[in-house]
């Protein structure tokens, strides 16, 4: 369940999207919510209908700001000072529902006196070493707990295997028994006073001039968020990728579920954090993952050094003398074990948990891009309803990693581009590839559609539903469920008479699937009756997560959608009509957990069980059936009365008291601040973007200090002040969707209609950048970028105002990331203009900010690409140490160490492959690049650059 002390997103939105119709203000943050999520935003429109005030914040105006009360335009990159100054509102007006911060937060626990934060030193957390690029967390622990904190070691371990990720799905363990707390919220070192001196610098003048938003419309925004809130209001927040595609993106969500906790938001009709998932499955390839550091439910994936056998697996997740459901990780991971091998786990041979695959560090989308890049590592891959070549970020760097494959494996609809590299890719015409020595062989298996299969969706809200199958799949077409149990099928038979150890895993695996009709398929619904889980004494499917046990006696191969077969009845295909029903519909579909519609809605009422209010009833305490009633599952145990109080020495959910709302947390309680699970800071503090034409006007930290950077000529960071040369690149591009085309355009581009309805890239730019740089509306530009140019129709349109930020303009660039070289509709790849700088939390990429510059008319072709590039490297100093230095203050006083060993730092953090010595061979390099007929450079340089700024982007050694 998502974890209010770290990451918060993955885990899906708190409450129903049905439920937004219930709130009094919703916030649109980080989301082009009616242009990206029609339908959920239908629920936006009913709330409007009834009184409530929308607000949309975006750097570009939208479908969905035409449709708010009120647009705020926002520099891209700068939500957590926005957030901030509402958060400094509340704390130093003392307009906190202040009854549900002291008894469900954890506002009153004591920080440990070792704890120092961005307020006094400058940007950094308490605990940051320098060379490992990540922070020791034993004084941001509560007092008396140091002990229990991390190592710089650990936590730089944790970034590599997103392990922070993995705690915040229930909050970091902490011992609850040992907490200090001052109820007044009075004593200086409690969290709220932490709080309240973190925040006192996020003022409406700091929004003016770092985010570019007037103070007056602040104002208009903060009133209404703050005034809609407490005991007879709720407001509700509402986030998308443009909040997770960030370098900083964990804390961007943290920001909002702060101001969502101390407004009392959270667990209550109308209020909650929607975080809302494009793809109607998104959120089910979270649950039971397609990410390399979880298995199904949120279980950390085994680490290979940190978790030697079962017991010490189990031990990491439910920590000691913790409070809460991660308590029974230990039923949750043997019934998985039981799930995948059946008979063959016993309690002997620790239900085959020694034996399962184990991680040791990142293994990630763009960490394998580079190990492809960079060779000897991964020989072979997998695609399936992914098209990096165009979806994923450095698309260059994505298309040469595959190039340098001995096999590719592509299942889609379509001739994709990322199955048609070798032979189109933008690198055949500059001669990065050549497509007869390309030495990739791909093979090409078309898949069958949403519409052609059986199975579940499971979309933002955390609803299963399911969906039929239609028409069978065409030609040689095939479902997922087909292709893996039958590849699967296929292994095992020709490894049937293996010895090998490494083949034993594979043969133990429970592959008994039963097969259907002429085409010879596993049935969806068996598949949805493992996950759901049986009682293997008596063959009955389980009717829910509390019935899983740790002795082997049960099995489900993903906990939290235990209960979604109940009664031998696949509760997700119910489809009883809304009009039928309560507001949250629970006979529409089947939501995780135990059909919950409202995550931690213990929160509704107060701490006697009572209703906030009549008009915010959800669920509340029937004192004479003696138990939990109303509108929805109570997301707490049914029949424990708020008077509970765990007697002394309990943990698990024994020590959940009758007033611990947030039954994943470690403390019951909802984390205003994170003393564990967030590697890169126990509270949101503003970072400029890696890439920004702006010094961080919040402190001397420029950049988020443990972000995480893949260090390769291809993906090459380009300069932020105070380094110099950022002047080069002196606009802001940002991407998003369309309504019209899908992603990477897979599903779209290929389809007439759609590629009617947007025939052509483009780009979005104000009047004023058109004049200043001699575009022409429906005529074409490039964009360029140390990593790319890319060119589009220019649309000129006042949807982007340029903003005034640090007493200058800020010009953003919008560009929609859906073409590439295929389909009906062509163009370049906008995604090739990103670089690889990463939350250290998640590995998300920084997709939604970087720095470019602009030009008019069509792009250079073939190797005039390069030169181009190449340029613009060397006018701006970009190298692989540009960009990539931890620490502002060792920058701009760096004692003798050049500019290249700062940056280089942790090994894991900057990437792999790299040594030194080749660092600063490629930190040397001076790109020879043509002149362009009419360019008065010569060899790329401009003299008069040189002249100006003769140390421009140089190290000590005096090289570029």
């Amino acid at each position: 369940m998502p974890g209010l002390g770290a990451s918060f997103g993955r885990g899906g939105a708190t409450g129903d999207l049905q439920d937004l119709s219930n709130a009094d203000v919703i916030v649109i943050q980080g989301s082009n919510m009616a242009e990206c999520h029609p339908v959920g935003f239908q629920w936006v429109m009913e709330a409007k209908a009834r009184g409530a005030k929308v607000f949309h914040i975006d750097p570009r105006f939208t479908r969905t700001s035409a449709l708010a009360d009120t647009y705020v335009p926002i520099r891209t990159g700068t939500d957590i000072v926005l957030l901030g100054a509402v958060i400094n509102r509340v704390l130093t007006q003392e307009r906190d529902f202040r009854e549900y911060v002291v008894a469900y937060t954890n506002a009153s626990h004591l920080v440990s006196e070792d704890f120092q934060d961005t307020e006094d030193l400058d940007g950094l957390f308490s605990g940051f070493d320098h060379e490992t690029r990540s922070y020791d967390t034993s004084s941001w622990q509560y007092a008396g707990a140091e002990e229990h904190g991390d190592e710089e070691e650990e936590t730089a371990e944790s970034s590599d295997s997103e392990s922070g990720h993995a705690l915040g799905s229930g909050g970091a363990a902490v011992d609850h028994r040992s907490i200090q707390r001052d109820e007044t919220l009075q004593d200086p070192r409690c969290v709220y006073q932490v709080l309240k001196r973190h925040f006192a610098r996020y003022t409406p003048e700091m929004v003016a001039d770092v985010c570019g938003i007037p103070v007056d419309v602040f104002e208009e925004l903060a009133e209404a968020w703050i005034s809609n809130s407490g005991r007879e209001k709720t407001a509700a927040l509402v986030y998308s990728v443009g909040w997770t595609q960030r370098g900083t993106g964990v804390q961007y969500i943290r920001a909002g579920a702060i101001l969502q906790l101390l407004l009392g938001n959270m667990g209550r009709p109308g209020g909650g954090v929607m975080a809302l998932r494009g793809h109607a499955s998104i959120q089910g390839s979270t649950d039971i993952p397609t990410l390399y550091n979880l298995l199904p439910g949120y279980l950390q994936m085994p680490h290979a050094e940190r978790h030697p056998d079962l017991a010490g697996y189990v031990d990491a997740i439910r920590g000691t003398n913790q409070k809460g459901f991660w308590a029974n990780a230990d039923a949750y991971t043997v019934s998985l074990l039981k799930a995948y091998f059946g008979e063959n786990a016993t309690a002997e041979n620790d239900y085959l948990f020694d034996d399962l695959p184990k991680i040791s560090g990142d293994h990630g989308t763009y960490s394998q891009v580079m190990d492809m890049i960079e060779g000897g590592k991964i020989f072979g891959y997998f695609l399936l309803g992914q098209n990096p070549a165009v979806g994923s970020a450095n698309g260059r760097a994505q298309r040469l990693g595959m190039a340098n494959l001995d096999w590719l494996v592509v299942r889609d609809l379509v001739m994709i581009e990322s199955a048609t590299f070798w032979k189109d890719a933008p690198e055949v015409e500059t001669g990065e590839i050549v497509t007869e020595q390309c030495r990739t062989e791909v093979f090409f298996l078309p898949a069958a559609s949403h519409v052609e299969k059986e199975g579940t969706f499971t979309q933002t809200q955390r609803l299963l539903q399911w969906r039929e199958k239609a028409v069978n799949p065409p030609g040689d077409a095939t479902s997922e469920l087909w292709f893996f149990y039958h590849l699967g099928r296929r292994m095992r038979e020709k490894l049937a008479a293996s010895t090998d150890p490494r083949d034993q895993l594979l043969l133990k695996l429970a592959w008994d699937y039963p097969l259907h009709g002429e085409e010879q398929e596993p049935s969806s619904e068996d598949v949805l009756r493992e996950i759901n889980g049986y009682d293997r004494t008596t063959g009955e499917l389980l009717p829910g997560y509390t019935a899983l046990k740790a002795d082997g006696s049960t099995s489900s191969g993903c906990w939290i959608y235990s209960g979604v077969y109940a009664d031998d009845v696949n509760q997700a295909a119910r489809r009883k009509p809304g009009r039928e029903q309560s507001l949250h519909a629970p006979e529409w579909g089947w939501a995780w957990p135990m059909n919950r519609r409202m995550l931690y809605n213990r929160a509704s009422a107060d701490p006697d069980g009572k209703p906030w209010s009549e008009r915010k009833a959800l669920v509340w305490w029937d004192e004479d059936a003696q138990r939990w009633v109303g509108d929805d599952v109570a997301d707490f145990e049914a029949t424990k009365p708020p008077s509970y109080r765990p007697p002394e020495g309990a943990t698990g959910v024994a020590a959940i008291a009758g007033d611990d709302p947030f039954i994943m947390q470690s403390d019951g309680k909802g984390w205003l601040y994170a003393p564990k699970g967030v590697v890169d800071g126990p509270l949101p503090a503003h970072y400029e973007p890696a890439e920004s034409p702006f010094r961080n006007a919040v402190y001397t930290q420029q950049a988020n200090p443990a972000r995480e950077i893949y260090t390769n000529h291809l993906n090459e960071v380009h300069p932020s002040p105070p380094e110099l040369g950022s002047q080069v690149f002196p606009f802001v591009w940002l991407t998003s969707r369309l309504t019209e085309h899908h992603t990477a355009g897979g599903m779209s581009r290929y389809l007439p209609y759609l590629a009617e309805l947007q025939p052509a890239l483009f780009m979005e730019v104000s009047p004023e950048l058109a004049r200043l740089r001699g575009l022409e509306h429906l005529g074409w530009a490039h964009v360029v970028t140390a990593r790319a140019v890319v060119e589009a129709r220019v649309l000129v349109t006042d949807r982007l105002t340029p903003l005034k930020v640090q007493d200058q303009l800020v010009h953003q660039i919008w560009l929609p990331y859906h073409w590439g070289q295929g389909g009906l509709t062509t163009g370049d790849v906008v995604n090739d203009l990103m670089h690889l700088t990463l939350d250290p939390n998640v590995h998300i990429q920084e997709f939604k900010a970087g720095t470019c510059d602009v030009l008019p008319g069509r792009r250079p072709r073939g190797g005039a690409v390069l030169e181009l590039i190449d340029e613009y490297r060397v006018r701006g100093g970009v190298t692989m140490a540009s960009g990539a230095v931890a620490v502002t203050a060792d920058l701009i006083a760096r004692g003798g160490r050049g500019v290249a060993d700062l940056a280089e730092g942790g090994a894991t953090q900057v990437g792999a492959g790299h040594t030194s010595d080749l660092l600063e061979k490629v930190v040397g390099v001076r790109h020879d690049t043509r002149s362009r007929p009419g360019d008065p450079q010569q060899n790329g340089v401009d003299p008069a650059v040189l002249d100006a700024h003769p140390a421009e982007g140089l190290d000590e050694g005096g090289d570029r």
